[in-house]
């Protein structure tokens, strides 16, 4: 999908052949933008790397985007579930003795945790 396809203006400097081809693609700008919204910082080089890898990604969505679909229904799960979640049944619960077991440290039948200032 495009930008006019979504909505969005288009700066009259392009034209329509220039959109086709660079209407979707990250720039190094972009990237830097990333980078900054992530709070990390990126080399030179990887910028580059990164602007190289988003944009195959993008071309892998722009060959699924030609993917005739027509007549296919949607799927939103790759398996078909109907409703997952055990029955909610009381039952018994651990003893103190049981639960406590295995802890490394216990007082007085309870947990003991270091403490933290």
């Amino acid at each position: 999908m495009n930008a006019r396809a979504m909505g969005k203006e288009i700066p009259e400097c392009f034209e329509a052949e220039e959109l086709n081809e660079w209407d979707d693609m990250i720039t190094r700008e972009d990237v830097e933008h990333i980078g900054w919204l992530a709070s990390i910082e990126i080399d030179d080089k990887e910028k580059d790397e990164l602007v190289e890898h988003f944009n195959s990604i993008l071309d892998y969505f722009h060959q699924l985007d030609e993917v005739d679909t027509e007549g296919v229904e949607p799927t939103y799960r790759v398996v078909d579930l109907a409703n997952i979640f055990r029955d909610d049944a009381a039952s018994s619960s651990l003893s103190a003795e049981q639960a406590l077991k295995n802890a490394p440290r216990r007082e007085n039948g309870y947990f003991k945790s270091p403490r933290i200032v």
